[in-house]
């Protein structure tokens, strides 16, 4: 970490990771996953369901940026170059992850109930046009 980056923010070649405020009570907990100068220029969102143990990505987008906020307890691994990286999100943490176009990236669940990932992508989803090439980072 710069002097210049605040507190809970990692800059790496291609990777840029934060960690989220959570607002947690009894009923659950509530993040944001962008705020609001991020908003605009996203083409697609999507949120994921993962059971424990699963794996998502293992992909890499060769056009689109990738955001993904992640509601650990989860391992999410990137490729930089030819560098594997990984960081482990603790349960109940949310942390912000964005990848440039080539950084190849992976989720997986590593506790006993579901968790949530959240993403936003600068290109629209297009089967017929698929912005992604396989890159298994994480076995499944």
């Amino acid at each position: 970490m710069t002097a210049t980056e605040p507190p809970g923010v990692e800059i790496r070649p291609g990777v840029e990771i934060r960690k989220l405020k959570v607002h947690a009570d009894a009923r659950g907990a509530v993040f944001e996953p962008l705020e609001p100068a991020l908003l605009a220029g996203w083409r697609n969102v999507h949120t994921v369901i993962s059971q424990p143990g699963a794996v998502r990505g293992n992909h890499r987008h060769g056009r689109g940026t990738e955001l993904t906020a992640v509601l650990g307890p989860a391992l999410v691994r990137y490729r930089i170059g030819a560098m594997i990286e990984e960081r482990h999100v603790p349960a109940g943490e949310v942390w912000r992850f964005a990848f440039a176009p080539g950084t190849a990236h992976a989720f997986k669940n590593t506790g006993a109930t579901p968790v949530v990932l959240v993403s936003f992508n600068t290109e629209l989803h297009d089967p017929d046009r698929a912005d992604v090439e396989r890159d298994e980072l994480i076995a499944p």
